[in-house]
Order: structure tokens, then sequence, then C-alpha cells
């Protein structure tokens, strides 16, 4: 069985989404299959069950196929770094921090580690679908590619495009990107997904015609734009969420500072029909809020700055109802924070917190990377850690009147925990069970898609 290839005809065409669609519809048809991508730029990252780190898209998409997590399916990531630099993590451990050209210079050394980890899903797997990254002809990027050229060239992949019409000028992304291909990549193309149309879609059926009839390829479905609240990559995404909700119980407001991450903490929240979510970033009146959520931070004494510059600091100080705070946001809770290391900025820098819990942070070396099952506020729940920050007194949570926080992330996900907290601030709150949401939504999204897509010859592509 042949490899595929999804290639974006520009960025943000639906690579990551349709990537775990057509891995979901190879399964069903009775391949064993996984998602790969060689190199993401991304703050939002979870820790896998081999205890490495990979971007937020490939264990979602992994969560979708049931595949194990580990760091193969990602074995490049880059992180916001202090200055120009990013955090570069590979299989799964951060290296180091490089300036962005000195990753691009030495970008070939990274390319046994990609091929390890290729090469290792490829010989457990039927099928193996690598997402690409941003437009795979990006001319002046094309010998630096990990994930799109490399990847398809090196491993002669099958490939699909795919094209967001929502953008518009579909037609000249579709032809521009086909043919600025190399031919070898071309002649591996069996088509093109037309993604994210609105309106009558009988009113494309030209388009149809024009693309296969006249530019030679075949066109393997057109979808309808689908709201689909889960596995937010960015976050971009995540604040272009749709919320038609009735019954609202409580309203939420979580703080969106510039390197906000691990902002999938609050997914479970954005599908609750009884919350009301709102991302905050400037000095607004948090009065008519019943929660105010501090999220986590890839640069947290940098967002702890942007905080007290915007005004947000002295209003965060002074609210009055209930607080919670996860990772970066729980650090900033701290009296001091203390990067000895100069691990997130340019130097060694101190920086008073909020003063809500009587010890320091420390921003140690070696990130703490750990998926478990933690004791917390009295609940049992599933999560895990990642960062570098340390507290001698208070490792894994802190409590006291209305203020919660902990380095746990992935806490909202349990049920249990969940529902008791958002019902001891409004009793009349109920409750969800988010697993069996989740699993709900994907199987009608994959299953919505699944209806307008040209399964058999996708098939038997890559048979």
């Amino acid at each position: 069985m042949k490899n595929l290839s999804i290639f974006g005809t520009s960025s943000d065409a639906g690579k990551s989404t349709l990537t775990f669609v057509i891995g979901k519809i190879l399964q069903d048809e009775g391949f064993s299959v996984a998602a790969f991508k060689a190199q993401n730029v991304s703050n939002n990252s979870k820790v896998c069950d081999d205890g490495s780190e990979i971007a937020i898209a490939q264990y979602f998409q992994s969560e979708v196929l049931k595949v194990p997590t580990s760091y193969h399916l990602n074995p490049v990531l880059l992180k916001s770094g202090r200055g120009n630099s990013a955090s570069l993590i590979v299989e799964g451990k951060v290296v180091t921090n490089k300036d962005v050209r000195e990753y691009y210079r030495d970008l070939d050394l990274l390319k046994p580690a990609v091929k390890r980890c290729y090469e290792y899903l490829n010989s457990k797997y039927d099928c193996v679908i690598s997402e690409g990254a941003g437009s795979p002809v990006e001319l002046n990027l094309m010998d630096k590619d990990l994930s799109n050229i490399f990847i398809a060239n090196t491993y002669n992949t099958k490939i699909i495009l795919v094209a967001d019409i929502e953008k518009g000028g579909v037609f000249a992304s579709i032809y521009g990107c086909y043919h600025l291909l190399p031919k070898k990549l071309r002649d591996n193309v069996i088509g093109v997904i037309i993604n994210k149309f609105r309106g009558d879609m009988s009113l494309f059926d030209e388009g149809v015609r024009i693309i296969e009839e006249e530019f030679k390829i075949p066109v393997l479905g057109v979808l309808p734009y689908s709201a689909f609240n889960l596995g937010f990559e960015d976050s971009a995404s995540l604040q272009n969420f749709i919320q038609k909700k009735q019954n609202i119980k409580l309203n939420i407001a979580v703080v969106a500072y510039p390197t906000m991450s691990n902002y999938n903490d609050i997914e479970p929240l954005i599908a609750d029909e009884e919350v009301f979510v709102e991302f905050i970033s400037s000095n607004i009146s948090l009065d008519k809020f019943d929660l105010l959520i501090l999220p986590g931070s890839k640069l947290v004494i940098k967002d702890l700055q942007w905080l007290k510059q915007t005004g947000l600091f002295e209003s965060i100080k002074n609210f009055k109802k209930e607080l919670f705070a996860i990772c970066g946001g729980y650090e900033m809770m701290f009296t001091l924070l203390k990067d000895i290391y100069a691990l997130e900025n340019t130097q060694a820098i101190e920086e008073e917190g909020f003063s809500f819990i009587d010890d320091e942070i420390v921003f140690e070396k070696e990130k703490i990377l750990k998926k478990s099952n933690y004791k917390l506020f009295g609940f049992k729940v599933e999560g895990f850690e990642i960062h570098h920050g340390v507290s001698k007194k208070y490792p894994l949570m802190y409590e006291k009147d209305k203020f919660k926080g902990t380095f746990i992330h992935g806490i909202f996900d349990n049920d249990n925990f969940r529902t008791a907290y958002f019902n001891s601030i409004n009793k009349e709150y109920k409750g969800f069970n988010f697993k069996e949401y989740k699993e709900e939504k994907i199987n009608e999204f994959v299953n919505k898609m699944k209806s307008k897509l040209d399964i058999k010859r996708i098939v038997s592509s890559v048979l």
C-alpha cells in the first residue's frame, strides 16, 4: 500500500483536519493508519504516552485514529523562544534554542530524525498519512521544506491537494501549486479537495468541470464549511470558534496573552452548552464573568509583563469571584518568578508575580514532561505536565478561598472535577460527558465529510 501526503495549496487550507478524516476513512476500509508531520511550528503541544512532547494537531489526529502517541508522529517541533529564537524539540525532547536563520541553515541535521520516525511508522502501519506545512511551493524555501517536499520526494508518496475556497482565488491556488511542484511530485498528485465551501454547492459544478477538464486535476470532493470546535491547532482558530448556546449557567473569561499556549485546556468549556467562553486580550471590565481562567503561556514572564502593561494585572488582582490558573498562569500567581538561566528571556531576569501564593518559581533547565493520574482538589484526574518552572512548596497545585491553580493540563477534560467545580459556582450547573461528546462530534464530522468525498478513487490510488 502506498503512503499519502496532504498538501495545502495555501496555509490554513484544512490539512490537519483532512489528515484525520482521510485516515479514518482508510481505517473504515480495513487498513491500519497513522498520521505524521515531520515538522510543526506550534506553542500548543501535549505529552505523549512515552513521555515525549509533540504538537497538539498530531496528538489529536492520533486520538481520532486511536494510535498510541509518541514522538514518532511529530519528530521536529518549534515553539516560541527568546528574542528571534525558537525552542527546538527533536524526537520529543528539547534540544536547544535556535535562531530561526540558524535553524534553516542546519536543517539537514534534522533529516535523520525525521527519517527514523517516518520509517518506524511505515514499518508498523499499512498507510502513513503525512500532513504538509503551509504551502509546498514556497519557491525560496523548497529545499528547506521537511514536511512537504522532503517526505513526498524521499518516500514517493501519493499526494492529495487541499484548497481553501473561503479565502478566494481557489483556481489560481490550485493551478499555481500543481504546476510549481517538481514533475515527480506532480505525477503523484491523485487529486484536489475543495474545502470550506459555503452555500449551495451546485454553484461550484462549473468550477469542478474547469479543474477536471481544463486543469486535468481530478476533484476528489467539495466539502462544506463545517464548524468543528475540537483539536484547535492555533490561537487564531481557537478564537474563531462558534458558540450558539441557549442554556448558559456560567460566563467564563480566558485571558489570551500574546504567547498563550495549551489552550486546548479550554475545549471542554467551549463544548459545554451551559458555559459561555470569552477570550480577553485587553483591559475590559471583568464584572460580568463568574470565573476567570489564566491558561498556559510559552513565555511566562513576557506575558506577565504584558498583563501589567495592559492594566489587566490590576484588574485580575482585584477580581473578587472565582479564579483558576493553569501552568504558566499558575506560575504567574507566585510572589517571584526567576528565569536564572535565561531560558525564556535574552538574559537572566526576575519578575514579581501576583503574590497569591507564598513561594517563588524558578525556571529549571530540565523541562518537566509527565503524563499521569493526579490527585487534585480532592479528585483523581488524568492530565499532563509540561513546564520549566518549579515551586518547592506547591509542586502541583494550590487552593485558597476562590482561587485554584495547578501545573496540570487537561484538568477540565475530567468530568467529575469540572462538574463539581462549576456546580460550586452555580448550583444549577448540570455538566456533561466530554469524552462521549468528543467521540460523537468526531464521528459526525468524519461521516459528513466522507459523504462528499470520492472514496473509491482515494482508496484505489493508494492500493
